[in-house]
């Protein structure tokens, strides 16, 4: 296998990392305000007592999965914007890395603050406060902001586009999720374009990793 086939199955492992991301969110979690703005604090403190596993479970899919497999597909998509701008892919390359780390780190941040509070079941108020200020660590971290995700993205998608790596098509989803992801940063449009920005990612990975997996045209 090439390194533009394992860079598109990782296109497509990031996207279902988010879909199962989404599908906890408006199912599992949903009474526990996750993808929202009004976490439901002691509800996930009880959550964590009974359930630890779910919650870890899923951290480690929409995070530490997700950021392994994000590290191939920057890589993948480096090499072959290289091949025509070698600045550009540099540029979006440092940028999507960059982006992978704090996905990673936002994930390990996540399942400590699950495996600490679980630890202080017997003591909701002590556990309340404590997976409040790791999750706040979470999100900091990438989980609430998808400002590395949204300027990688963006980037990407322009200088794949330019350098004839990217399709059009590719390159209109990938500005207006990237875009999106940027605007996170503005508190009022935060849930909104958060979710604008994870569902476009999803139609993103998917559209990079079919264009990655299918076959070359003979010169």
């Amino acid at each position: 296998m090439t390194l533009r086939t394992f860079g598109g199955l990782a296109a497509l492992t990031c996207a279902a990392t988010y879909l199962v991301g989404f599908a906890l969110i408006l199912t599992l979690l949903a009474p526990l305000g996750f993808g929202t703005s009004q976490i439901d604090t002691a509800a996930v403190v009880a959550f964590i007592a009974e359930q630890p596993g779910v919650l870890i479970a899923w951290n480690t899919t929409i995070y530490v999965v997700n950021a392994l497999a994000l590290v191939l597909l920057v890589v993948t998509l480096y090499r072959r914007i290289a091949a025509a701008m070698p600045d550009a892919a540099a540029f979006t390359g440092a940028i999507g890395l960059i982006w992978s780390t704090l996905v990673l780190g936002a994930g390990m941040i996540a399942n400590v603050a699950v495996e600490q509070t679980h630890a202080l079941a017997d003591n909701p108020e002590a556990a309340a406060e404590l997976w409040q200020t790791l999750h706040a660590v979470e999100l900091g971290l990438g989980g609430g902001n998808e400002i590395a995700g949204g300027a990688w993205i963006l980037a990407v998608s322009i200088a794949g586009l330019r350098s004839g790596t990217l399709g059009r098509v590719i390159a209109m989803i990938g500005t207006v999720s990237g875009a999106a992801g940027l605007a996170t940063i503005l508190p009022p449009l935060g849930d909104s374009a958060g979710a604008v920005f994870g569902l476009g990612a999803i139609l993103w990975f998917i559209a990079v990793g079919v264009a990655l997996l299918r076959p070359s045209p003979r010169p």
